[in-house]
């Protein structure tokens, strides 16, 4: 099975974001099981069979990593059933029903996304990683800086990663001084890094070659994250899923 998508995959999304209904959907199921489904599944396989040099706690079985074409709109103003993107998620083991700190990985006809770190967490790792931010804002700032300056090599030239977006407060939350050095990562909802890849990477062999590079580079963010989640007490059984 190829471990790389076709115009096929990229015309059906396409399409799907003009036509999101079960009509058209369900019209169209064999090109999404084969031309979507079956690919992402064996990508995601082949990545996270390289992760298990350097991340073997974010692996676990394909399907369990893979998101759902459907979207949850139980809660959502938007009633759409379907995503317009191919979604993967690599939780740390032990944090599955929580954010934690993992890897990410997002598939559309506009781009090709790879992300790292820790994404809208519940409540208990919120406050437990703003206070490790508070006490080790250098050597985090100082981890994402390294990345960002990771540029060149890999497919087209492409540059690396840069800050994923904070969300942060206005104001610094409750219990943290005014004046924090750690200013902007304490008010912070968001952690971590991303890199935008031309959509066309979608369609190359490379593809997971590129995207386990990236894995691989922010993996020591990823561990720091988690450690201080793990360490702080922060580890949670309550359900949360932040990357979608």
């Amino acid at each position: 099975m190829a471990t790389y998508f076709t115009a096929e995959a990229m015309k059906f999304l396409r399409g799907l974001a003009r036509n999101n209904d079960r009509e058209w959907f369900e019209a169209r199921r064999d090109v999404y099981e084969r031309a979507l489904k079956a690919p992402m599944l064996a990508l995601v396989e082949e990545i996270s069979a390289a992760m298990e040099e350097f991340a073997p706690e974010h692996v676990r079985p394909p399907h369990k990593i893979a998101f759902r074409i459907y979207r949850d709109i139980r809660f959502s103003a938007n009633k759409l059933p379907y995503k317009t993107h191919l979604g993967a998620w690599w939780a740390r083991r032990g944090m599955e029903k929580t954010s934690g700190g993992g890897f990410y990985l997002q598939v559309s006809p506009q781009e090709v996304v790879v992300a790292a770190g820790v994404y809208m967490p519940e409540r208990e790792q919120l406050l437990t990683l703003r206070r490790w931010m508070s006490a080790n804002h250098e050597a985090y700032r100082a981890r994402v800086k390294k990345l960002m300056k990771a540029r060149g090599a890999g497919f087209e030239g492409v540059a690396g990663f840069q800050a994923i977006e904070a969300q942060a407060l206005t104001r610094m939350p409750r219990g943290f001084a005014a004046d924090d050095p750690a200013d902007e990562l304490v008010r912070a909802k968001n952690w971590g890094v991303r890199a935008a890849l031309p959509a066309a990477l979608a369609l190359e062999p490379v593809l997971a070659r590129e995207i386990v590079r990236r894995f691989r580079m922010a993996a020591p963010l990823v561990d720091a994250l988690n450690e201080a989640i793990l360490k702080g007490g922060g580890a949670s059984t309550k359900e949360r899923s932040g990357w979608k």
